[in-house]
């Protein structure tokens, strides 16, 4: 166990990105507006975009290629609609993700009540953590966040369910038409948008670099399994955070994400007493800083990657760079176009829901292709599975268009 602890890292920096605006305030949200009334939909879409998140690991180890260098082989229209969509969604995501941390940031420490400022410091600070560290250092600080984050959590919802006084009602239901657009983001953003699967595939690569070896399909897979089922936890322990503390409560809550936070630890801290502040505080905070530094790492590494592959003959490595033009150009939003935020988060917001079936037949596609070794082909149960997903996804993506 110790052994397949020290190869844990790729699921984990999973679980970092994943564990974020879906479960702090989606999930809470949840938990506060319909009680447990919504734990049908968490766990459903959850079983359904497990196997397209997992071919990202599956096809990395058995081909010791990332998910873009199959999309490459598949078609090089492919790496340019995908190029296309990052640039488009890239810039937003990190903004919204800092805002938040930012938010949770300034609450807590008490120093400064501006989040541009915030917003900055800690842009430049996962910035310089990124540039000096690379992978090995996000491999490691990441795996204290997540500990950290799933203790806190974990105690957080305990206290919750002892101070609680209500009858617990697990009673499902469906939104009225009114929440109906809740539901489906909810649904949507749950546990993480479809290309963070691309995401995973590279950090495999970079962990069998450190490691100096290629892990096993089983050590993999276990790598993924854990990130994974870790994120589906903690989004049931954040739903019943809201479920306990906030459902009933009649607090009108803001849509920002975070003023939210700021309510959720208020409204923990009054709830639970002043002695657990720090306890809330510390899960909360940690769940928007893994978010934070991940999807700053990540993105710089998918571009920097598909310019390799989309232009091999420049035989230059861009990562530094792309970190950098992601860091400036979300200080940029920040200070800029920040009243804008609105409009872009809905652009990015669309862009992740339309391309999920997309993402996920692509995933499907690559690990039944010859690219992959028979051998670590999926088996018929997750065949069948992957085929409803991709019905239920597309289904998902018709009905967000619609009710726009």
């Amino acid at each position: 166990m110790k052994n397949r602890l020290s190869k844990l890292g790729p699921g984990l920096l999973f679980a970092g990105a994943a564990i974020g605006v879906s479960h702090l305030v989606q999930s809470t949200r949840a938990g506060a507006d319909f009680g447990w009334g919504l734990l049908w939909a968490l766990i459903l879409v959850n079983l359904f975009k497990y196997p397209f998140f997992q071919y990202g690991p599956r096809f990395a180890n058995a081909t010791n290629k990332s998910l873009l260098d199959g999309y490459l082989n598949l078609g090089k229209g492919f790496l340019r609609i995908y190029f296309l969509l990052n640039i488009g969604t890239m810039f937003t995501i990190q903004t919204a993700v800092t805002i938040v941390t930012a938010g949770l940031a300034s609450q807590i420490f008490g120093i400064s009540d501006n989040l541009v400022y915030w917003s900055v410091a800690i842009t430049l600070l996962c910035t310089l953590i990124l540039w000096l560290g690379k992978y090995a250092t996000l491999d490691r600080i990441v795996k204290w966040i997540i500990l950290t984050l799933t203790i806190s959590t974990v105690i957080a919802v305990c206290l919750a369910s002892f101070k609680n006084t209500n009858t617990i009602d697990f009673v499902q239901i469906l939104p009225s038409e009114a929440n109906i657009l809740f539901l489906i983001a909810f649904m949507g953003w749950m546990p993480a948008p479809m290309d963070i699967s691309i995401w995973h595939s590279l950090w495999a690569i970079e962990k069998n670099k450190e490691l100096h070896k290629n892990s096993t399909m089983k050590e993999s897979l276990f790598d993924f399994n854990v990130g994974y089922w870790v994120t589906l936890i903690l989004g049931i322990c954040f739903m019943g955070l809201g479920a306990f503390v906030m459902f009933g409560s009649g607090i009108e809550f803001s849509g920002q994400g975070g003023t939210f936070a700021a309510q959720l630890i208020n409204l923990y801290t009054a709830t639970l007493g002043d002695g657990f502040y720090i306890i809330i505080a510390i899960a909360a905070l940690t769940t928007m800083f893994s978010t934070t530094i991940t999807t700053l790492d990540a993105s710089p590494r998918v571009m920097s990657k598909t310019i390799e592959l989309l232009y091999p003959n420049r035989n230059k490595k861009d990562y530094k760079t792309w970190l950098l033009i992601l860091a400036v150009g979300t200080i940029f939003i920040l200070m800029f176009l920040l009243s804008e935020m609105g409009i872009l988060i809905q652009i990015a917001t669309v862009l992740s829901f339309i391309t999920a079936p997309f993402y996920a037949f692509l995933n499907f596609k690559l690990v039944l292709s010859d690219q992959m070794p028979e051998e670590h082909k999926p088996n018929k149960s997750l065949k069948i599975l992957s085929v409803l997903g991709i019905i239920f996804l597309t289904s998902f993506a018709i009905s967000y268009l619609l009710m726009l």
